[in-house]
This record gives C-alpha cells, sequence and structure tokens, in this order.
C-alpha cells in the first residue's frame, strides 16, 4: 500500500500531466463532439478538471451519496479556456491538501458510493483514491488527448516523448 508521501507524488505528477493536457484545449473548439452519443469538448474537460475534487469526500467521509441533495454536482461545462484551467486548480489544491492531512490508516478505511440503498461499490479509500479517482482521471484524460488530436491540437508530452514534443 502507498504512503502518503508517495500518494502525493504521484498526485503531483499526474496533476502536473493533466494540466499540460487541460492547457491545450482549444477555447474556439469547445463545442465539438465526436459523436452525437459523446460529450463535448467542453464537458470532457471540465468533467476531467472536476475529477480531482472526489479526493476530499473519498478520504474525509464513509461514502458518497449521488441521491443526496448534499452531493457535489459536476459544475456545467465550461466556456473558456481560463475558466478550466481555473477550475481544475482549485480542485487539485483542496485534493492535495486533504492527501497531506491524511494518515496512513485513512487509507485502509472502507469507502461506498451509493444513490439511497443502491450501493454501487463498498472499497478501502486506498483502492477508491487508485481507481475511481487517479485511474479515472487518467483514462478521461486520454480521452481528451483523442479529441484534441482529432482537432490538429499538439499533444505535450507526458510519460516521455510525444509525435508533437520531441518527436517519436
Amino acid at each position: 500500500m502507498a504512503h502518503v508521501a508517495e500518494w502525493l507524488k504521484e498526485f503531483d505528477l499526474e496533476m502536473s500531466r493533466t494540466r499540460k493536457v487541460l492547457a491545450r484545449v482549444p477555447e474556439d473548439r469547445l463545442g465539438w463532439r465526436p459523436h452525437p452519443k459523446s460529450w463535448t469538448l467542453a464537458e470532457l474537460a471540465t468533467h476531467l478538471a472536476w475529477i480531482p475534487s472526489w479526493v476530499t469526500p473519498s478520504l474525509r467521509f464513509p461514502d458518497m451519496d449521488l441521491a443526496s441533495p448534499d452531493s457535489p454536482a459536476m459544475p456545467k461545462a465550461v466556456t473558456s479556456a481560463t475558466d478550466l484551467l481555473a477550475l481544475f486548480d482549485g480542485q487539485q489544491i483542496g485534493a492535495r491538501a486533504s492527501l497531506e492531512a491524511s494518515d496512513e490508516s485513512t487509507f485502509s478505511l472502507p469507502w461506498s458510493l451509493r444513490a439511497g440503498e443502491q450501493v454501487f461499490f463498498t472499497q478501502t479509500r486506498g483502492e477508491v483514491l487508485r481507481t475511481f479517482v487517479m485511474n479515472h482521471l487518467i483514462h478521461h484524460r486520454g480521452q481528451l488527448e483523442v479529441y484534441l488530436r482529432v482537432n490538429d491540437v499538439p499533444l505535450p508530452a507526458l510519460y516521455g516523448p510525444s509525435a508533437d514534443e520531441g518527436g517519436m
């Protein structure tokens, strides 16, 4: 199991990589969507920018009840690149603070995602942080990179050189 310092290192790396991708979102293409069933570029980017907000409830509370009026709803799709980065920056700052405030025992406590009495899953908070938050973020970041590529937006290097930066 990862220790708090390891979580923070991974979190910082993935947030930095995510911000690089979000910074490439073209404001003039926010309404673009690859398919009628797909999110628009703005909707996908907003979702990605919002995912870090899940860290705090995942670490501080025993569950998230999507049926509760107190459940945090995803904000409306951003209308500017500046708003997108501001949303992301605010969410990741709060998420990092929650990680820093956690102790090792936090990650072994159970956490559930539910809608009223319907429980979708229960995992340890460490598993939730890994799958529901981090892997989910990386998945949608990859989707966003495909959206950007199709729109001829150069992709940043994330885990090594990209075809657009440093050549491959």
